[in-house]
């Protein structure tokens, strides 16, 4: 039996979540049993209502479970060290929380020294990209053995036909949280008023709800509120539409465990724009986008002025963008491995 213990709420359409949710669903139809807690309170940066949840789900656990901590609740374990090293568990760690933006410099020095004491306790660490392994090790005191990295699948889809013009219609998706960049990206498309583009975002607003309004007065002080549309969390349906009307996706992460929505866009023929923070760059083939620096909307801008305008240059790369989507690896392939990785 396998407990998963992630932040409330576990329903979110994208991000790390969604692998975990895969994860779960998966090894359930192979006839797994997989129990879920959600942890109120806040997360990573924690209250007492979030660090209790987790003192009283840890000893509520079955001795038969293996708990797995999703790496955005474990902050919430601190002070559990002995606890977490006292019994088989495993954690899944897409990149460590104090690489998140938008901190507090000491609430930053407080997810790291608790993340440096509990990371090398847990048995297993599965993490979403060879990048983070790296990180863990070299970072944070994991002893490598006890890593395994699991890439996230794809699935087959549909390739994106385009929004057939006028204008280049672009998608980013991503929590409107200061890590994701999306103020990084309406300043590069800001500069570009000479084109015709329109920006579509999907997105929680809700984990950083000062971060979301202050990108929506961003884009109104920039003068391109009509050009940005900001459409929060979307059911399957939509977001699917949205694929398919997209004639290109944006990216500027200051750092990204993996790049999910990357792959997603790769895997549906799309030209993607995205910038060098984590592995999302080491999905892209130089044919099939553009990287640029992070946080760098100057050399965004330039680089998605070729985009947009080069209509040619973007058929091209979407060809060869297309073709790399093919050979990410599936779902099905990855939940096994995932499984496999389980086994202390």
């Amino acid at each position: 039996m396998i407990t998963l213990i992630v932040p409330a709420p576990f329903d979110t359409v994208s991000g790390g979540y969604a692998y975990d949710r895969r994860m779960v669903n998966g090894l359930r139809d192979t006839g797994q049993v997989v129990n879920v807690i959600e942890l109120p309170g806040t997360h990573p940066v924690t209250d007492e209502t979030a660090r209790s949840a987790a003192r009283g789900a840890w000893a509520s656990l079955p001795r038969d479970t293996l708990p797995v901590i999703d790496g955005l609740a474990l902050p919430a374990f601190a002070g559990q060290g002995d606890s977490i090293a006292a019994r088989p568990s495993a954690a899944i760690i897409h990149h460590p929380t104090a690489l998140e933006t938008g901190f507090t410099e000491s609430d930053r020095a407080t997810l790291r020294n608790t993340e440096l004491r509990l990371l090398p306790r847990l048995a297993r660490l599965i993490v979403t990209s060879e990048p983070t392994a790296e990180r863990l090790a070299a970072d944070f005191g994991v002893d490598p053995a006890r890593l395994r990295v699991v890439v996230p699948g794809t699935d087959d889809a549909p390739r994106s036909s385009g929004s057939d013009g006028p204008g280049c219609t672009i998608l980013s998706i991503g929590a409107l949280t200061p890590r994701k960049g999306h103020d990084v990206l309406i300043r590069a498309l800001a500069r570009l008023f000479d084109l015709d583009w329109r920006l579509i975002i999907v997105g929680s607003a809700t984990r950083d709800p000062a971060h979301a309004d202050m990108l929506a007065a961003l884009a109104d002080q920039l003068g391109v509120a009509d050009k940005v549309r900001f459409a929060g969390e979307v059911d399957e349906v939509t977001l699917d539409r949205l694929w398919q009307k997209a004639d290109l996706f944006a990216l500027a992460s200051y750092w990204e465990g993996y790049g999910m929505a990357v792959a997603e866009a790769l895997k549906r023929g799309l030209t993607v724009a995205v910038t060098a923070g984590g592995s999302a760059a080491a999905l892209v083939p130089p044919e099939g986008g553009v990287i640029c620096p992070p946080g760098d909307h100057d050399q965004l801008s330039k680089a998605l002025r070729r985009l947009i305008f080069g209509t040619g240059l973007r058929r091209e790369m979407a060809e060869v963008a297309w073709q790399t989507g093919q050979a990410l690896p599936s779902w099905e392939t990855q939940i096994k491995t995932f499984a496999d990785a389980l086994t202390i």
